[in-house]
């Protein structure tokens, strides 16, 4: 390899060979397993997705009603890792709680039976349905609260829903949040998808892949973006005050949250379905306060940037669905993650059929040949001060 050959965040280069999922970003299009997602969101659900990504096809009805009676019969954590989560700080990041969380399923179900149809099947059963339990428990927890138990006669993601408020969604609600949750799935190799790849890939136990990809997630450049725009919005306050803000941004070349994606060169497919549930639920429970500066900002960056293929990505309009839903902002990225869960195991279960472990190389770019400088002829980097007993400097 040459100094040539090196492409910065490994853009372009192909990773892997996967059947999971297609996106063409010059056109707006995204399929999983080949169906586009607009025919899942309309049609489809968020398990019979899943088990569409995970296993490759559609289920029979019988399979998908046992999938979803397992999920059902296993969303309730150890009471361990309830206390587990009363010891976190009130001021942690959910982002941060369910990462450890998911790793610590792992001490539960540590049999490594990678070859195994039934385990893979369990590990994804369990992972799929306890991670909407414990991101809503840590919820509660950080409020003093207990945990609300999940209700076994509601669905995915009304049971979500409810485990969050202890309030019965409205049926729509949960429809449009359960579509959110099928836009959310699976997103070919993105980074999170990437770094479940390299951790899958020393046949590891999926809890430890899980639990990498939620760490990958919680960046702002990644699943944190949601989050991001909604200060956005709260910072810029008014539609009069958009087109100065995002000059501004233009001017010192600053990142505009929400826009912008390294495939997507036209409107995000999954944002132009976000931004038709944002209208359904304004419509039934009241326009949000943001969405006509959310509009106003999507005009001035499609007239200022449209050119450079700069649009509205999933996080644009993401955000204010999750708001009407009532989901407080920091809940943003790990609902994006019960979601990419999904994606995730499916990864995970294509990377055991042919795995070879993940080995780059790189182009050293450091000097050579450099002398050893005994300790008592280096620089004392420490002057007028000194080093305590404790590690700590003392002037």
């Amino acid at each position: 390899m040459t100094v040539c050959d090196y492409r910065p965040g490994l853009e372009g280069v192909p990773a892997t060979q996967s059947s999971i999922s297609h996106v063409d970003g010059q056109n707006g299009i995204l399929e999983y397993r080949g169906i586009r997602i607009e025919e899942l969101a309309q049609k489809s659900s968020f398990l019979e997705t899943a088990y569409l990504l995970i296993w490759g096809g559609l289920p029979t009805k019988q399979e998908l009603e046992a999938f979803e009676h397992e999920i059902q019969f296993h969303r309730r954590l150890k009471f361990r890792i309830r206390d587990m989560m009363k010891c976190f700080p009130e001021s942690g990041h959910p982002m941060d709680a369910l990462q450890a969380c998911a790793a610590a399923l792992g001490l539960f179900y540590s049999r490594r039976a990678l070859d195994d149809p039934a385990y893979i099947q369990a590990a994804a059963v369990r992972l799929l349905a306890k991670i909407p339990t414990m991101v809503a428990a840590f919820q509660l927890i950080r409020k003093g609260n207990d945990p609300v138990q999940p209700r076994d006669d509601l669905g995915y993601a009304a049971n979500f829903l409810y485990m969050l408020n202890e309030r019965e969604p409205d049926p729509l609600a949960a429809r449009i949040f359960d579509i959110c949750l099928t836009l959310h799935a699976e997103h070919t190799i993105n980074a999170s998808t990437f770094s479940a790849m390299v951790t899958a890939s020393t046949l590891t136990d999926p809890y430890a892949v899980v639990a990498s990809a939620v760490g990958t997630l919680a960046g702002p450049l990644h699943g944190g973006a949601n989050e991001e725009v909604i200060e956005m919005l709260e910072r810029i306050g008014s539609v009069e005050n958009v087109r100065p803000y995002i000059e501004d941004r233009i001017q010192r070349k600053a990142k505009i949250m929400g826009f912008g994606h390294r495939v997507y060169k036209v409107k995000d497919p999954r944002a132009i379905i976000l931004q038709r549930l944002a209208e359904q639920l304004f419509e039934k429970f009241g326009r949000d306060e943001y969405y006509d500066i959310a509009l106003e900002l999507e005009a001035v960056v499609t007239e200022r940037l449209g050119s450079k293929g700069v649009y509205p990505n999933v996080d644009f309009y993401s955000g204010l669905v999750y708001r009407k839903l009532g989901i407080p902002t920091d809940l943003f990225t790990p609902i994006f993650a019960i979601a990419r869960t999904a994606g995730w195991l499916a990864h995970w279960k294509e990377q055991l059929e042919a795995n070879r472990i993940f080995r780059p190389t790189q182009i050293y770019s450091g000097p050579h040949d450099q002398p050893y400088v005994p300790l008592a002829e280096r620089p004392q980097l420490w002057d007028k001060k000194s080093i305590t007993s404790n590690g700590l400097v003392q002037e």
